[in-house]
């Protein structure tokens, strides 16, 4: 499928064994939720870089985090922006701290480091 040169894709991270720990997460939210982040998605899609708060936050190096609230809950997705327009979904989680807990962090930093090794070995 070819898309304007313009035009940004996102993706989920995938495990080896394929599966999607960023559609599972999705998956376990309620619709009005899971309806928002979509939403969400497609803003950060079209704005990618520009995406600022309260949409996108910057965490650290490459990491970023799309946040949604709904209701009294707290939802981040860990992405980051990767070469050729893709915006890669890395992990997703329900906060319950002020402060991103350090092991979500360290999540999205091994799913990172596993995903730029995987497109390494593809090159």
């Amino acid at each position: 499928m070819m898309t304007d040169l313009g035009e940004w894709t996102t993706e989920f991270y995938l495990e080896d064994d394929g599966t999607s720990p960023v559609a599972e997460f999705l998956d376990s939210l309620d619709l009005k939720t899971r309806a928002r982040f979509r939403w969400s998605m497609e803003q950060l899609r079209l704005r990618h870089i520009q995406a600022r708060e309260p949409l996108a936050r910057h965490l650290e190096g490459d990491l970023w985090e799309l946040r949604e609230e709904s209701m009294t809950n707290i939802y981040r997705v860990f992405y980051f922006f990767f070469t050729g327009r893709r915006i890669v979904f890395l992990h997703g989680f329900q906060k319950k701290t002020q402060k991103t807990p350090h092991r979500e962090l360290e999540v999205a930093r091994r799913r990172y480091s596993a995903f730029l090794a995987r497109e390494r070995r593809r090159r």
